[in-house]
């Protein structure tokens, strides 16, 4: 049984359901993961996005190390992160389930296109990133994979980007416009 955790508390020793609970406070964005495109395309939803160095251009996602992304990335050397937008919420929800669509069937249900390194992007997500894998690094039950950014694009001009947060999807509220200069 997972005992209780109350505000303040402190457990010397955290469960994995206390982990989880408490990793859920801080909100993430989310993003489709891809590898591949047209008949190999795969993707998975992923909310482990963080950006490393400018100088080079480097990002890290985590994956799953027994997961079927990992290889295909290992061998390819190559992968693309999309940044959803909230209206994208049902792609991310398809995108995580261990049945979720691949090769054309997933290009079409994404709209995607290939891009530059050959994996899936999508044209409407509020920005995507194109990387060639830098190096990976085990960690425990996953994998981080360091990528070097080859390519991007921007995102709209209203961003509107999809959040996770205590299990849940959201959003920001909507930004003002730019005041004018007076």
């Amino acid at each position: 049984m997972t005992p209780a955790v109350t505000a303040g508390a402190t457990l010397a020793e955290p469960d994995v359901a206390s982990f989880r609970a408490a990793m859920g406070r801080f909100p993430t964005g989310v993003t489709l993961l891809t590898q591949g495109s047209g008949d190999e395309t795969i993707v998975m939803t992923l909310n482990s996005l963080t950006s490393v160095s400018l100088d080079p251009m480097l990002i890290l996602v985590s994956v799953k190390a027994d997961g079927r992304m990992r290889p295909r990335i290992s061998r390819s050397g190559s992968y693309a992160v999309n940044l959803l937008t909230d209206a994208q919420r049902d792609l991310a929800q398809e995108f995580c389930r261990p049945d979720r669509p691949e090769g054309h069937a997933a290009m079409r249900r994404l709209s995607a296109v290939e891009g530059v390194t050959g994996n899936a992007v999508l044209p409407a997500s509020e920005a995507y990133v194109e990387c060639v894998l830098h190096a990976e690094h085990e960690a425990g039950d996953h994998t981080l994979l360091i990528g070097r950014v080859v390519a991007l694009s921007g995102g709209a001009p209203a961003p509107d980007p999809l959040l996770f947060h205590l299990g849940r999807f959201g959003s920001l509220p909507a930004a003002e416009a730019p005041r004018a200069a007076a």
